[in-house]
């Protein structure tokens, strides 16, 4: 059974239905029919036909997922054993005989799945790059003679591995061109380091041409940039939520946005992944109940979303979190680390991919190490927001500014991409937006399951059993291809899959090499 979801844009295509009790509110719901299911969407806030696809997990499959896991935990536990009586040679940390009676470090039991899962399958991660990490890349060769415990690099290098990881959407991770042109005469200009906050001598006139082109980039009054992409969330939005406000998250958000939530001190309540009636049930009980124990008024309901999640290629319903946000008197929270520049005619991200007005967004933020090939984050809104940020922020205050080549990478990318430097408008993001299409729809008819969006240029292809995971990723690095394998904890146990990142960088060809192993 598939969960496909459509959101409907002709009223003459589908008959109108009953309307949703829990997201009525005087809007016109229709039922969308789809692939042996149906799901209520409200067609009058989309411009276009909108669909995602989450595919059950086959039962068969499901079991025979559990059965891999259980059997690797009982070798897990065996191996344990054998550890502990000194019959096979162990190389976790642990603390010294002397300190056997202190409290532990290191938690033993927590660290389970990394010695005995993880670690049969660590040589699919954290490979050494030797290249600009563009649509092909060179890798360092490594081996291990202990069981990835350890790693050596033999001195060989793997040319031209085809890069399917790599966030780099639009294809600005270069060493050539304009780009790298325009940061090497910055860096002879500025130098690389600034040495110095933006409160005290690290403003510099290149900072404040990067956050007045966001702004008119985002089509908001005004921005501000950070020098990590991380900090971006963690450190702002304690800066605008505290004690006694709520924050509405997302099950699926992004680590960042999850401890910016924890750190703030507010009462933070999940909502299911793109799921209306969860947020607007959450929304409405937050209004009747109020605070615990107090049942004071919130002082402020705070929904964090994102535009692409890049773990599951989907993107939010933004025009219903709006819908919504508008009707509860909610303040919203868009986190367009993957979307900006990757979605939208003019790049504009998941706003300009819906055609919405960036006023009904509270906070719009971004990074610029996807699409732009750069580093840092930004927030753009009303002034006001943006100055008060700038007094409050930890990370404004606190950081050392942003790497002066970096700020003019950004520079340089965000023009082409709004066609300022004689390029064509779109360009880069129509390109990206057709290698998408064509890769998705590839991969479907040789009758893989995909995740996500159809415009998504995160691409999850579903592998389930935790044998795949790291066969995957060594067979696809024998024939030259560098994919991403994701697993447990960072997916749902029998949700393993591979995901590829699509840029406007690759060529028919590329896609097509790529496709080739996978029917093999």
């Amino acid at each position: 059974v598939s969960r496909t979801e459509k959101a409907c844009v002709s009223k003459e295509a589908y008959k109108p239905d009953s309307v949703t009790p829990a997201l009525s509110g005087g809007m016109g719901y229709m039922k969308c029919l789809t692939q042996n299911n149906h799901v209520v969407r409200n067609a009058s806030l989309y411009n276009k036909e909108f669909v995602e696809q989450f595919e059950e997990t086959p039962l068969l499959v499901a079991v025979l997922t559990y059965v891999g896991y259980g059997i690797l935990t009982i070798f897990g536990y065996l191996r344990d054993f054998l550890r502990h009586w000194g019959m096979e040679k162990c190389h976790v940390a642990r603390e010294r005989e002397e300190q056997k009676d202190f409290v532990p470090l290191y938690q033993d039991f927590e660290n389970f799945y990394t010695r005995n899962l993880y670690m049969r399958i660590r040589d699919n991660w954290n490979r050494p790059i030797c290249s600009v990490p563009g649509a092909k890349m060179d890798l360092l060769e490594r081996a291990s003679k202990d069981y990835n415990w350890t790693f050596q690099h033999t001195g060989k290098v793997v040319k031209d591995v085809i890069n399917m990881g790599s966030y780099n959407y639009l294809g600005f991770a270069e060493n050539t061109g304009r780009c790298a042109d325009a940061a090497t005469e910055s860096t002879h200009h500025y130098g690389v380091g600034v040495g110095s906050t933006r409160y005290e001598m690290g403003n510099l006139d290149i900072h404040e041409e990067l956050e007045q082109l966001v702004a008119r980039f985002l089509g908001v009054e005004s921005s501000m940039a950070f020098g990590m992409g991380f900090a971006t969330n963690s450190m702002n939005i304690p800066a605008l939520a505290g004690k006694g406000c709520l924050i509405l998250s997302d099950e699926l958000n992004h680590a960042s946005l999850v401890l910016g939530a924890r750190l703030s001190g507010s009462i933070i309540r999940v909502f299911k992944h793109n799921n209306m009636v969860s947020l607007e049930k959450l929304l409405r009980d937050a209004i009747v109940h109020g605070q615990p124990r107090t049942r004071r008024p919130w002082k402020k309901i705070l929904i964090l979303v994102e535009g692409i999640y890049s773990m599951e290629g989907s993107i939010v319903r933004l025009p219903e979190v709006i819908a919504l946000k508008k009707r509860y008197k909610a303040f919203l929270y868009l986190d367009e680390a993957h979307s900006i520049g990757a979605l939208g005619p003019r790049g504009g991200g998941v706003v300009d991919y819906f055609a919405l007005d960036p006023k009904d967004v509270d906070i719009m933020m971004g990074t610029f190490t996807k699409s732009f090939g750069a580093a840092g984050g930004y927030i753009g809104g009303k002034k006001e927001l943006i100055d008060y940020l700038r007094s409050h922020s930890h990370s404004a205050i606190y950081a050392t500014s942003m790497s002066p080549p970096v700020s003019q990478q950004i520079i340089t990318s965000m023009k082409i991409i709004m066609g300022e430097d004689g390029t064509t408008l779109g360009e880069f993001t129509q390109q990206l937006s057709e290698n998408t299409t064509y890769f998705r729809r590839k991969l479907r008819e040789m009758g893989f399951i995909i995740y996500g969006n159809d415009d998504s240029p995160v691409v999850p292809m579903m592998l389930y059993m935790p044998a795949k995971i790291g066969a995957f990723g060594r067979e696809m690095l024998k024939r030259n291809i560098g994919t991403v394998v994701v697993g447990f904890p960072a997916t749902p146990i029998i949700e393993s899959r591979a995901r590829f990142c699509v840029s406007a960088a690759h060529t028919r060809d590329i896609l097509d090499t790529v496709r080739q192993p996978i029917t093999d």
